[in-house]
């Protein structure tokens, strides 16, 4: 069942994955109102199953703790970053999953190389980081607006026509060596139409309770639409690989943006397919004993092991040998079985 599900989730975000070397044309290859002909009305329940398998797979991770996973999530403004991971990331332990926020960079932040800051918020082996923003940006807002780089204070001769093509090579090293480490980068381009954005930016001044989000720096930021653009299909285009390849999100459609988000994850923590540890046989005899000692102290008429009575079948399968009471079977009260006489 599990080879089956994860065969049917790859082929439904077969279409939304930037081909490695491909180049790419934002306005003509992706539709940001794409659904894979799903209606709105089978979404919430597409949306539980996809939730409840990354509860399922994140736990394992932590578990094993042997991989990490960073997810990196791109978009225009009002594209849905902030909905899509609470939507998405619902079901999961808030204690596996570490969200980082990138905004304008910190005087200290300048005084480092332009990676530095998000090296330091990675994640940890069994756990989840989500960057919302990410050190795309610096391939993105700051191509757009090269002022930037004079702010990062760098020498001269490393401004030059050559500086996307050589952030795009070392972001790509970058990633490969995280990969190499045993940390997964998945990385989603939330894809929204001018349209739409358009309709979510009058949505955010028409609601008293959304005007909080509401920035004129952010309708300043889509006159230059076209910029963007040009320089989000040339990042993809450049840093889409096999190791670490980009995910084009169609988000017109929100409850059809999450479920894409949703199953992009699920299909690169299913590839992992984490494990739980097994314990040596000493420790396993350590827990036995321990199990002994909690079953004795059961109430008198309740039974010794209340998950096994319930799930006897469950309970045996897991401890894969004979009961703790010395191989007796019980009656689920923790006392041995009358045997039934023919």
């Amino acid at each position: 069942m599990a080879d089956e599900s994860a065969e049917r989730i790859a082929e439904f975000i077969k279409p939304l994955r930037v081909k490695p070397g491909a180049k790419v044309n934002l306005d003509r290859d992706f539709d940001p109102r794409y659904k894979a002909g799903l209606r709105k009305r089978d979404a919430a329940e597409l949306l539980r199953t996809g939730v409840s398998l990354l509860a399922e797979y994140q736990e394992r991770l932590a578990a094993q703790d042997t991989y990490g996973v960073l997810l990196c999530l791109q978009a225009l403004d009002s594209g849905g970053k902030d909905g899509t991971i609470r939507h998405v990331m619902s079901g999961v332990n808030p204690r596996g999953v570490r969200v980082s926020s990138f905004k304008v960079p910190s005087g200290e932040e300048l005084d480092h190389d332009y990676l530095w800051r998000y090296v330091r918020r990675l994640p940890e082996r069994g756990e989840i980081a989500i960057f919302n923003r990410s050190h795309y940006e610096e391939v993105l807002v700051v191509r757009v607006h090269p002022e930037n780089l004079v702010r990062q204070k760098l020498p001269d001769d490393a401004r030059g026509p050559d500086v996307w093509d050589r952030r795009y090579r070392e972001i790509n090293n970058w990633e490969r060596y995280l990969t190499d480490n045993g940390f997964k980068v998945v990385k989603i381009f939330l894809n929204l139409s001018k349209e739409e954005q358009r309709t979510r930016f009058l949505k955010r001044i028409d609601l008293p309770e959304k005007n909080w989000k509401f920035s004129a720096a952010d309708v300043r930021e889509r006159h230059r639409w076209d910029d963007y653009q040009y320089a989000f299909s040339e990042m993809l285009s450049a840093t889409s690989t096999e190791w670490a390849p980009w995910y084009v999100v169609p988000a017109d459609r929100k409850w059809f943006a999450r479920i894409c988000a949703a199953a992009v994850l699920a299909h690169t923590l299913m590839d992992i397919d984490p494990q739980y540890p097994s314990v040596g046989e000493q420790a396993r005899k350590d827990l036995l004993v321990t199990k002994r000692e909690l079953e004795e102290e059961a109430p008198a008429g309740a039974p010794a092991d209340p998950y096994a009575a319930r799930h006897p079948a469950a309970a045996q399968a897991a401890s894969g040998r004979d009961t703790p009471t010395g191989g007796r079977r019980t009656s689920g009260t923790g006392r041995p079985a009358r045997k039934k006489h023919c």
